[in-house]
């Protein structure tokens, strides 16, 4: 599982694993358009039960501009992973840049009320090297 998420963080009870993708038939590199697909798994070892309430992204591209995204939940919904489950989704990244970066956090709350921020590791976007 490893090799298929190489980039993992764990705060408390909840996993992060993520895999990135370039899509070549997503971009356009002479009109300056690089995109990538990203695949998360949440996984909760937890003994109770944790919602993921919202996202924040810090994105960053080749010449180091960083934007920030913010919002409620991922692709349209707000997980609730019991404990000893996982949740997957997948979402992409469109930069005007060969190369950049990823990173974040979700807000979860604990059956208990607790709130935790989990950190989502930092990633690469890399597109292959083009031959001219």
């Amino acid at each position: 599982m490893e090799s298929f998420f190489p980039y993992v963080s764990i705060t408390g009870p909840i996993t992060v694993r993520v895999a990135v993708s370039y899509l070549a038939e997503q971009s356009l590199p002479a009109l300056g358009r690089w995109f990538w697909s990203y695949h998360i798994r949440l996984e909760n070892h937890g003994d109770v039960a944790a919602q993921l309430i919202s996202r924040h992204w810090l994105i960053t591209d080749g010449n180091g501009a960083l934007s920030e995204v913010e919002g409620e939940g991922v692709v349209g919904e707000q997980p609730v992973l019991l404990p000893g489950a996982s949740y997957d989704y997948v979402s992409g990244c469109p930069l005007s840049t060969t190369e950049g970066s990823m990173e974040g956090s979700y807000l979860m709350v604990l059956a208990d009320g607790t709130e935790m921020l989990v950190v989502i590791p930092h990633f690469l976007l890399t597109a292959p090297a083009t031959i001219p």
